[in-house]
């Protein structure tokens, strides 16, 4: 009958989710897609009824090649340790730039990681800056071209300063530097000399057309707008709105945020990646980050511009007295120590957090700072992963060993249990309320196993955490086949861990499921059999179904666990050995019998003996048995006496009887 509810449930569970799944998809999806499209169609009505004149309107959308859009205008080029590309002299535009020390892949010819992409190139992305102003004529607009005043390349202790005339009496000079990393810092100045006062005000701007190819709409990352903004004009505390790219457009408040703000700083990021602008900390702003549809009728996807950006606060340039500003221009990776250095200089507020820490970044940042600390001396962080699993366990040493020694003295009442079952087989109830009982004589825990995987869940969170969104832990190798931590295990059983010259993910029709749900490398391996053994010291569970669910779960978890980072199967392989040893010299301790120990004995069963080998086990027999004199070889062995008979005779083993 139990087995027949057990049925039930389970077809029950699964009709259930077949269900729900199957609402979700063919009905509330469809749905949900018409009302975004309606939604959609209304906003381009309404932002035709009312066009608005704005910085953020320049940009024109293109479908040239890279390169053709790169040669279109003329340039200056920017070379450092850190960055490769150049700048446009159309507008001024920060928009071709490579990460020299980052490549897209681990292949030996792999391109640099692309940053920034020229407009009039698909999926175009830049930094742009400059003055707005009502009714003031000669601003240089998006299309302006600029002229090189000095410098030829822009790199580190190398400026270059451009500059813009349109004749009508505003000179427009602009100072670029940049150090050996990723900021650039802008000096803006205006020169009047038209005999009356004018009234600008600087702006900058950071636009992408799309979404990264990349995206991943992971719930635990965020890719989108992020910036941080003071809460009140004192400049005193702040906020950090963020809208990620595949949501951001949904919600009007969200695809038209504003904000006041005191210094700051915003920006687009992705993954890794980030492009910000950051204001003078004293400037009064008014930042922006907006969503805007830029769908055609031609268009089968939905195709948005982001940006994120500010207006300052206006300033008045008198006749003969030049006004400057200076800002700053970050592109590149987000480095935890390099944000937090910015930081610290610029006086920025949360910089460090355009790495997405997460909601538990209580927990995370420590873990990535104890891993590097640990990197810093091993110079690996595959082993700074392993010896921060021998830190876990010290810390919870103390609360893992009672928690074991409980679990141990469950085994060593396994007999007791036993004859409990055989005695109440019929009345499970009592069966149960007598084990309780047994337990709490015995001063034993069931549940004590679990406490050693809850504990460490936050320190799972946090390690998957660290390798999912820092770019130090991307291509960080290990030894021989794991060269990325922050990917999962390379190698796959279909075609015997690459031994067999073919990618099981080419075949036809079932080659997607081989690269995904089936991709089971030597890690993911490890880890079912580490999990196997470490199961196999714990006590057998007293419930037939669940001991079929534990003995099922280190085949479900290797397949669960095989897309994971190859730094979490890592810690967690490491972590499972550690148990089992921990277990073992506590059971050895106690006198208990443990796995592994039968095991060995199994093997040396089945191992044949040398002549040498017989020799002392015979001899360890008659020493056991006390037959052995002084100089009697081990071999002949001495008639022992078995008892007297009633005449005072003693009998003897291996003698006949007289």
């Amino acid at each position: 009958m139990k087995r027949d509810d057990n049925r039930n449930m389970f077809i029950f569970l699964a009709l259930s989710m077949a269900i729900l799944f199957g609402y979700q998809f063919f009905v509330a999806g469809p749905q949900m897609e018409k009302e975004r499209a309606a939604a959609m169609a209304q906003k381009k009505i309404e932002a035709a009824k009312s066009p608005v004149a704005t910085p953020e309107s320049l940009f024109v959308e293109g479908k040239l090649p890279r390169d053709q859009a790169v040669a279109a205008t003329p340039r200056v080029a920017i070379d450092s340790p850190a960055l490769k590309g150049s700048l446009s002299l159309a507008g001024a535009r920060i928009d071709d730039l490579f990460l020299k020390q980052y490549k897209e892949t681990l292949k030996a010819d792999s391109p640099n990681v692309e940053l920034f992409r020229p407009q009039g190139a698909e999926h175009a992305y830049y930094a742009e800056s400059g003055w707005v102003g009502a009714n003031v004529p000669g601003l240089p607009s998006g299309n302006s071209v600029w002229t090189v005043v000095s410098g030829s390349v822009l790199s580190p202790g190398k400026d270059v300063v451009l500059g813009y005339d349109a004749g009508t009496g505003l000179r427009f000079e602009r100072r670029l530097s940049l150090d050996d990393k990723y900021m650039i810092t802008v000096t803006d100045t205006v020169v009047n000399t038209t005999g009356a006062a004018v009234t600008l005000a600087p702006y900058a701007n950071v636009v992408r057309q799309g979404a990264p190819e990349t995206l991943g709409k992971n719930m635990i990352l965020h890719e989108g707008g992020i910036g941080a903004f003071s809460k009140d004009a004192t400049g005193k505390g702040y906020t950090t709105p963020e809208f990620k790219f595949h949501n951001w457009e949904k919600d009007e408040k969200k695809a038209n945020f504003k904000a006041d703000s005191t210094g700051g700083w915003m920006g687009l990021t992705d993954k890794y990646w980030l492009a910000a602008v950051i204001p003078d900390q004293k400037a009064k702003i008014h930042a922006s980050m907006k969503a805007t549809d830029q769908t055609t009728a031609n268009e089968k996807d939905f195709n948005f511009l982001y940006q994120a950006g500010y207006v300052a606060d206006a300033v008045t340039v008198q006749p003969g007295k030049p006004v400057s500003v200076t800002y700053h221009i970050f592109a590149g990776a987000k480095q935890a120590s390099l944000l937090a250095a910015y930081q610290d200089k610029l006086k920025l507020p949360a910089f460090d957090k355009a790495i997405d820490w997460g909601m538990f970044w209580f927990f995370t940042r420590p873990m990535f700072f104890v891993l590097d600390f640990l990197f810093k001396y091993v110079g690996n962080f595959g082993l700074a992963i392993l010896g921060l699993t021998v830190l876990v366990k010290l810390i919870f040493f103390p609360l893992a060993h009672k928690s074991y020694e409980s679990m141990t003295k469950m085994k060593m009442l396994q007999p007791q249990v036993e004859e409990l079952k055989k005695k109440h087989e019929g009345n499970p109830q009592q069966m149960q309320i007598e084990m309780m009982g047994l337990y709490q004589k015995e001063k034993v825990n069931p549940m004590s196993g679990c406490l050693p995987i809850f504990v460490q869940m936050p320190v799972f969170y946090a390690l998957y955490k660290v390798l999912f969104v820092t770019i130090e832990m991307r291509h960080a190798p290990f030894f021989g086949w794991i060269q990325d931590l922050s990917d999962k295990d390379p190698t796959t059983m279909f075609n015997l861990f690459g031994l067999l010259p073919y990618d099981p993910a080419a075949l036809p029709v079932i080659g997607g499921l081989m690269a995904t749900s089936l991709h089971i490398g030597i890690l993911p391996l490890l880890y079912g059999a580490s999990m196997w053994l470490s199961q196999s010291m714990n006590p057998p569970m007293p419930d037939p179904m669940q001991r079929k669910i534990f003995a099922f779960m280190p085949v479900m978890f290797t397949f669960i666990m095989a897309p994971f980072a190859s730094g979490l199967l890592i810690y967690w392989i490491w972590n499972n050995v550690l148990t089992v040893a921990q277990q073992y010299m506590l059971m050895r301790q106690m006198g208990v019998e443990n796995p592994i120990d039968t095991l060995l004995g199994k093997v040396a069963k089945t191992k044949p003996k040398s002549e040498a080998a017989h020799v002392i086990e015979v001899a360890e027999e008659a020493i056991h048995e006390g037959e052995v004199t002084q100089g009697t070889p081990a071999r002949k062995r001495k008639p022992t006496t078995t008892g007297s008979s009633a005449g005072g005779t003693k009998r003897t083993r291996g003698t006949k009887k007289d």
